[in-house]
């Protein structure tokens, strides 16, 4: 009895910031910034208020995802130190709070997606949703170290949608642009753990740092780079972009490996010596925002 009330007391600290923090919305910028790109790629037009609508339903969706996934790992936020503040381990909202909350979001987002735009693009939100919660949070985060290899596919879906709500139909371009961010979010995520390996250490979540070392990890990290480099580059020669997208591709594709590389050479254990991580890390997320924007910029040359 005396746990409930003090659940209740603490949830009544809970404000419109901490449903904000529940939807992760730096991680959503980058979600809502490739939809809009994949909308934005597609060859049929739209009217500006639907597409609007469209891109609005993907951050919904995201941040109910989100939301989701800090419901069901309150315990091991409460054991990291970068995911201590949160609004759930840091006793400002109960979980309850926080379930009702992502469910209800994304459900409306699915059903706002579908109404405005087409069936399809709400499936694969939906599908976006339940493979974030599902099969990334719930089956694979604690169970294997292959966890973000198969889970990124959850953060691939939003150009897929974006297209898709502009088009009604799934087709290469789309398809390639999914396999970049599947290839891009091992390298992006195992870049992070490495320099904050203790952290999950602490949580016991077998992140690959965690249980195979940072040795095999920088090695997955260089090994990955290369598919994500040659999905990045395809769309040019199989002529579905053209030579501004394709040059803007292969030089930023080219940075990234040499970054890698650098990520491979080095020897380092303690995160305050692992510069070449931490470059990137944050490189990563420069790289996937200008790969999309050099693709809207090529295709709207090329009209």
């Amino acid at each position: 009895m005396t746990t409930q009330v003090l659940e209740q007391t603490r949830a009544l600290t809970a404000d419109w910031r901490d449903f904000v923090a529940l939807t992760k919305p730096r991680v959503m910028t980058l979600v809502v910034f490739t939809g809009l790109c994949g909308l934005l790629a597609a060859p049929s037009a739209i009217h500006p208020v639907l597409a609007f609508t469209a891109i609005l339903c993907i951050a919904l969706g995201a941040g109910a995802a989100a939301a989701l996934n800090q419901w069901y790992e309150a315990d091991i936020d409460a054991l990291m130190r970068r995911t201590s503040k949160r609004p759930l381990p840091a006793g400002r909202m109960d979980r309850q709070t926080a379930l009702h909350f992502g469910v209800g979001l994304g459900a409306f987002s699915v059903l706002l997606m579908g109404v405005a735009t087409n069936w399809l693009a709400a499936a694969v939100l939906a599908v976006s949703i339940l493979f974030y919660v599902l099969v990334y949070t719930v089956w694979l985060k604690r169970r294997t170290p292959q966890n973000i290899v198969i889970g990124g596919a959850a953060g691939a879906f939003p150009p897929v949608i974006g297209w898709a709500a502009a088009t009604g139909d799934v087709t290469l371009l789309p398809l390639l642009l999914f396999t970049l961010i599947f290839m891009w979010t091992p390298p992006h995520f195992w870049a992070l753990s490495l320099f904050v390996r203790s952290d999950y250490a602490n949580a016991g979540v077998p992140m690959l740092p965690v249980v195979s070392g940072p040795r095999v990890t920088r090695q997955q990290i260089a090994l990955y780079t290369l598919p994500m480099a040659a999905a990045a580059v395809a769309p040019w020669p199989l002529g579905l972009a053209g030579a501004v997208y394709g040059v803007a591709a292969a030089a930023l594709s080219l940075a990234f490996i040499v970054l890698a590389l650098q990520v491979l050479a080095n020897r380092a254990t303690e995160p305050s010596e692992m510069k070449p991580e931490k470059r990137l890390f944050a490189f990563s997320v420069i790289y996937l925002f200008a790969i999309f924007g050099a693709l809207v910029l090529d295709r709207w040359l090329l009209a």
